[in-house]
């Protein structure tokens, strides 16, 4: 279900004037900011990585935070797809279809986690680097942050700009979501890497309750706003 908007909502309604004016002095000077060298120039005022477990809903709420902001503040970037983009050129599949939650993704996600495991051992900041290319809207959500080597890289690279966002729900309610365990990926270090070890700046439980996740995201911005 969706959380209930108050004050710039995904469906119509403008991103908020203050944290609009913000993207347009992040950008660098005589350009619009797109590129690889806009990207570099234009260093992002808030970095949230967002974590939790399968079917927890880190990619809704990280949909739901951009639409409040709306697109010209912040930017949803995924590790996951620069990884499958990879993933996909070396072994000719179809990358759209890794994209999405269908059982192709499915079939292949054990072998990709093994994969990404191996990329990330040679060199930790891969995906990471990836990821953020291209990016120049002052707020950023990573909505798949998955290892405590992502968290030291966004942490090294941007500093205090960067808050770490843990989205949580029982195993009824992602049961709910059609989540099943599946030995080799839920006990994996992609589903269990954050388990400990951070120190979470934020927990939004999303149980389904509208109310109280609109309440905990409208605390979340308020805060995101103050650090702004």
């Amino acid at each position: 279900m969706r959380a209930r908007r108050r004050r710039g909502g995904v469906s119509g309604s403008a991103p908020r004037p203050a944290l609009l004016g913000l993207y347009h002095r992040a950008l660098p000077a005589g350009g619009d900011g797109g590129g690889v060298a806009g990207a570099r120039m234009a260093a992002p005022r808030a970095v949230l990585l967002l974590s939790g477990k399968r079917k927890s809903g880190k990619d809704f709420v990280a949909e739901e935070l951009r639409g409040r902001l709306g697109p010209d503040v912040c930017a949803v970037l995924r590790l996951s797809g620069p990884l499958k983009e990879q993933y996909a050129k070396e072994h000719g599949l179809d990358f759209q279809r890794l994209l999405d939650a269908s059982a192709y993704k499915e079939t292949f996600r054990q072998d990709m986690i093994r994969w990404g495991e191996e990329k990330r051992r040679a060199d930790p900041g891969f995906f990471c680097r990836a990821a953020v290319e291209g990016a120049v809207q002052p707020v950023w959500v990573v909505s798949d942050t998955r290892r405590l080597s992502d968290v030291e890289w966004f942490r090294d690279v941007y500093g205090d700009v960067v808050q770490t966002v843990r989205v949580v729900a029982t195993e009824e309610t992602r049961k709910r979501r059609n989540w099943v365990f599946v030995a080799g990926v839920d006990d994996a270090e992609s589903e269990c890497g954050l388990d400990q070890g951070v120190s979470f700046d934020f927990v939004i439980t999303n149980d389904g309750d509208e109310l109280s996740l609109d309440q905990q995201l409208e605390t979340l911005l308020q805060a995101l706003h103050s650090r702004l």
